[in-house]
């Protein structure tokens, strides 16, 4: 997904959407900037303005295009009810490529969508070449046991010291798989988006 240049977008929408502006050099840049212009007076405050803010803040957090986005959504509404926000939050973190980068396989999400494409991932033994890849519980997202002496990898165990490892999977084999314990998810807290509004805009 071509997204433009990443900074702009950091800018527009919050340092949380790329890894690339999670970085000091970025706030020290943010910092030294004479545009004092908030975010939230920018878009005018509209409902619609807001609705659309959070919905691109997701969208370029996970790496999806619109039509992939808006699928995740409208099924997320389909049969939730109230639960809608968290059925999409389920969707996006059962993502392989999302599951890739919450083992600490790779440091971003991008290099983990790279890493499932290039054919260095399995699941339960047998390669995933499909980033969109739904995990399940009960199953087991590894690196192939070929690609495991690559550069990438080197000092793995060391690295998985200080990693987080969210709730819903366990690292295994020297941090070379991770099973799936629980139903993919994340708490709204710990995200830099509100599901519950980006339901409403595609329930308009």
């Amino acid at each position: 997904m071509k997204v433009g240049p990443k900074y702009k977008i950091c800018k527009r929408l919050g340092a949380s959407v790329f890894e690339k502006c999670q970085t000091k050099a970025y706030q020290v840049a943010e910092a030294r900037s004479p545009r004092k212009v908030s975010r939230s007076g920018a878009r005018g405050g509209s409902d619609f303005g807001l609705q659309l803010l959070e919905k691109q803040k997701a969208r370029f957090t996970y790496g999806l295009s619109e039509r992939q986005f808006s699928r995740y959504a409208k099924e997320a509404m389909s049969g939730h009810g109230a639960d809608a926000a968290s059925a999409l939050l389920g969707r996006l973190e059962s993502r392989l490529d999302n599951a890739v980068w919450r083992a600490g396989f790779v440091t971003t999400r991008r290099a983990a969508r790279q890493l499932v494409s290039h054919g260095h991932v399995t699941i339960n033994g047998r390669r995933m070449t499909i980033p969109s890849y739904q995990v399940k519980k009960g199953e087991v997202v590894g690196v192939r046991a070929e690609s495991r002496t690559s550069p990438l990898f080197t000092g793995r165990a060391e690295k998985m010291l200080d990693h987080k490892t969210p709730a819903w999977m366990e690292l295994e084999e020297g941090g070379f798989t991770a099973k799936i314990t629980a139903e993919p998810t994340t708490e709204v807290s710990a995200v830099a988006f509100n599901p519950a509004i980006i339901i409403q805009f595609y329930s308009r």
